[in-house]
């Protein structure tokens, strides 16, 4: 069991580097990598027999980094009609 939250992360890394078409499929599969370290850090910290004190303020961050990221994807969904990657430039 200790080693299905690391083969988790890699699979989401992967998911992450090959998704490159969407904004939300790359936002989804990087919330799963943050949930999967969230979940890695709750069992190192159990397994220390520490306090949870600290995954909570890495859960709290993680949900305003979601947040953050689904208000980019609604402004850039509201200015360019869509979320590809290919439809706007850099310039």
């Amino acid at each position: 069991i200790r080693s299905l939250p690391m083969i988790l992360f890699i699979l989401g890394l992967f998911c992450f580097v090959s998704n490159r078409k969407h904004l939300l499929s790359m936002l989804l599969s990087l919330e799963f990598i943050v949930l999967m370290l969230f979940f890695m850090l709750f069992i190192y910290l159990n397994m220390l027999n520490y306090e949870s004190y600290f995954s909570m303020m890495f859960l709290t961050f993680s949900v305003c980094e979601g947040a953050l990221g689904l208000s980019i994807l609604v402004s850039m969904i509201r200015t360019h009609g869509n979320d590809y990657f290919q439809s706007f430039s850099i310039m």
